[in-house]
């Protein structure tokens, strides 16, 4: 049989995998095995694509796998879930810069090349180099490596859009005559490149989310563009596939925090003024207190944010939840869509510390009955619990829908102390009359009260 056809029907079965890999994606019970199904998927499709095309043999695609699965395997094992986010943004950064080889690859490796052509491997180029250089920029932020808050100058606008002009300008020059000693080409490679850092450094810490999200989109469509200019079709099926779904996350979120994708992008979020003064006293508490509270409490409520992540207190949370429940007391979790630095941080932790998937509730699932929770336990959460963005048209979250703790009868904030959250605004809850603070770190906190129960 003729290798083509088998590598054909190589990539319709990968194609297959990858959409049922996708749908399980879409639920924590069935996560894993979505993940596994799209990396078979990922695997047939690049033995297939290999040996079809005959760039390599079959030695080197082993050699390849292995190198691989041990570079993966480590990373899985060594990375602690607080550097997830940042993973995921080198992730989306590979996934640009092997776009843009394989355009740049293109150009070197075709004599003749179709407008089409052309316009497909310019597309990889342009988006690769804005996914990888603005994914660097992610990662600095989430990791800290350099200010999280919006980085603005002035003109900055004006600057990108010069820069924006002169790319478009760029690119119909390269398609006109597609070589990769012409200088287009650097200039194309060069102005994308910048406009990935220009595009990402005035977006704040609470917006990383979203971020990680669209970049994860372009990355998609810079993998579609990539296959349209070599002719593969599994690589404009699995880039189509993560391009749409990245697209369709980042609307989530957007929708998630009431703001429009445009906004997002250029409001210049975290560099405006902040919104009221905060008066007012805390209310500290006690770990013996807070045992007596909730050994009394009937319905218990965590709410876990990127301090849970940063004390990595999930394990603990669970422990101290099969005590409440053995107690008697109905325990739930309420999951925000862009708690934490990633989209589906926090139900990564909780499903590594096998918290039972029903208790997990969305925002819009647990609104409505907070008022009859007595205790909710707010964990390193603070933007999206914030009452500011119901109450306080002059806050920068102003309209973002949060989850409103606050109604609880009881609220314990478990923070290590006053500061501020991600994006730097500060948060009224801290001050509530039914608000009880808990400071230290949030893993000791809470082994303390379990301590207390046994």
């Amino acid at each position: 049989m003729d290798i083509q056809l088998i590598a054909n029907f190589a990539y319709i079965l990968s194609a297959i995998l990858f959409v049922f890999g996708l749908k399980l994606l879409g639920s924590p019970a069935t996560a894993r095995k979505g993940n596994l199904l799209s990396s078979l998927g990922m695997l047939i499709a690049v033995v297939a694509g290999l040996s079809a095309e005959g760039i390599v043999d079959y030695k080197f695609i082993a050699i390849g796998l292995i190198v691989g699965a041990i570079i993966g395997g480590s990373a899985a094992r060594l990375i602690e879930m607080t550097s997830m986010p940042e993973l995921v943004a080198l992730f989306n950064g590979s996934g640009g810069a092997a776009s843009l080889l394989v355009g740049w690859a293109t150009l070197y490796g075709t004599s003749s090349i179709s407008t089409f052509t052309a316009v497909s491997l310019i597309l990889a180029i342009l988006i690769g180099g804005v996914t990888f250089t603005g994914s660097l920029i992610a990662y600095g932020k989430l990791s800290e490596k350099m200010t999280s808050a919006a980085i603005v100058f002035p003109a900055q606008r004006i600057f990108n859009s010069l820069l924006l002009m002169a790319l478009i300008g760029s690119c119909v020059m390269l398609a006109i005559s597609p070589s990769p000693d012409s200088i287009w080409f650097w200039a194309v490679l060069g102005l994308s490149l910048t406009l990935g850092i220009m595009a990402v450094i005035p977006i704040g810490g609470a917006d990383m989310p979203v971020v990680i999200s669209l970049l994860n989109s372009y990355s998609g469509i810079a993998a579609c563009a990539a296959g349209f200019a070599i002719n593969n079709n599994i690589l404009i099926v699995a880039g189509s596939l993560v391009g749409a779904s990245g697209m369709i996350l980042t609307n989530i979120m957007c929708k998630a925090m009431n703001r429009s994708l445009a906004n997002v992008l250029f409001s210049g979020f975290g560099a405006v003024k902040q919104g009221k003064a905060i008066e007012g006293e805390v209310n500290p508490i006690s770990v013996e207190d807070a045992y007596y509270i909730l050994e009394a409490a009937s319905n218990v409520c965590f709410v876990p944010g990127y301090g849970m992540a940063v004390a990595q207190a999930q394990h603990v949370v669970k422990e101290l939840g099969e005590i409440l429940e053995r107690n008697g007391t109905e325990v739930s979790y309420a999951i925000h869509p862009v708690a934490g630095r990633m989209p589906g941080h926090m139900n990564v932790l909780l499903a590594e510390a096998d918290v039972p998937y029903e208790q997990l509730l969305e925002m819009d699932e647990i609104n409505p009955r907070i008022e009859n929770v007595d205790v909710a336990i707010v964990i390193g959460a603070n933007d999206v619990v914030n009452p500011s963005a119901r109450e306080d048209e002059s806050s920068p979250i102003y309209g973002m829908p949060i989850i409103n703790v606050d109604q609880a009868q009881t609220v314990f904030v478990l923070k290590r102390s006053m500061a501020s959250g991600f994006s730097g605004v500060d948060n009224p809850l801290f001050f509530g009359e039914n608000t009880r603070m808990l400071f230290g770190d949030a893993k000791e906190s809470i082994s303390a009260v379990i301590s207390e129960f046994s």
